[in-house]
């Protein structure tokens, strides 16, 4: 059981500013919420409609020997914490990480991915799917884009968002810092070098930014070169979340 209180509060997540305020976010959707259960975030409650336990016994009792909380949802009480059309019937809610920036002068990865002016949720979830895929461990986000706890890019990142370490509000000074490092600052950018051709072995972070805005001031002018995948057809431009998976299929490979 859940109180109308309880209930209207879980709701509220699916506000940017009270997920902010309370540290928490919801995740919807089997897939989703079995990731973030096996993975280092904490949960705090799960819930599940009468449907999704009756067409899910095995999964539904696998989550009861993890000693989760669970509550059982009336399919009109589901809705009011549900961000989809079509609710699966199963949600959690999780504590959303703060990572200390002051960690990030530990990161000595061979590539890490920056982003910046990026609004649209689905573009970011996306993003965020790709580095996983291509093992990107850490990925910095500028204060200019769309909060990654949204439920909309908790969606497209089909749980990415629980295999990578995200930074928040990373700013140019801490961007400085890796250049000093050894970091060489690359710029996804349609006027930039071939990626084909760009041969580099330092250490990189690639900056990827909406394709109608291109990045902040601040963080293109710390950049050493721009990159591109070239043009061949007719297309005004290549969504960004395309164009990082071709960038970053080259750089790691």
């Amino acid at each position: 059981m859940i109180s109308k209180k309880e209930l209207q509060y879980y709701s509220f997540l699916l506000t940017k500013k009270f997920r902010k305020a309370e540290i928490k976010f919801i995740v919807e959707g089997k897939k989703s919420v079995l990731e973030g259960l096996n993975s280092s975030y904490k949960c705090e409650v799960i819930f599940i409609t009468n449907k999704f336990l009756e067409e899910n016994k095995e999964i539904v009792e696998e989550i009861s020997t993890s000693k989760q909380k669970m509550i059982t949802l009336k399919q009109k009480e589901f809705e009011k914490v549900s961000d989809t059309k079509t609710p699966q019937g199963i949600a959690a809610v999780f504590i959303r990480p703060k990572l200390n920036s002051a960690k990030l002068s530990l990161i000595n990865d061979q590539l890490v991915v920056m982003l910046d002016n990026i609004s649209d949720p689905g573009n970011l979830g996306t993003i965020i799917r790709n580095c996983d895929w291509f093992g990107i461990k850490n990925i910095l986000l500028s204060e200019n884009i769309a909060d990654f706890t949204n439920p909309k890019v908790i969606r497209a990142s089909m749980g990415s968002v629980f295999h990578v370490n995200i930074y928040e509000e990373v700013n140019a000074e801490s961007l400085l810092r890796f250049k000093e490092n050894g970091f060489e600052i690359l710029c996804a950018d349609t006027e930039g070098e071939n990626i084909f051709t760009y041969n580099c072995k330092k250490k990189k972070i690639l900056i990827l930014s909406s394709e109608s805005h291109g990045p902040s001031k601040e963080f293109e002018m710390l950049s050493d070169k721009k990159i591109c995948a070239p043009k061949i057809g007719n297309a005004e431009s290549l969504n960004v979340a395309s164009a990082s998976a071709v960038l970053l299929a080259i750089l790691t490979k």
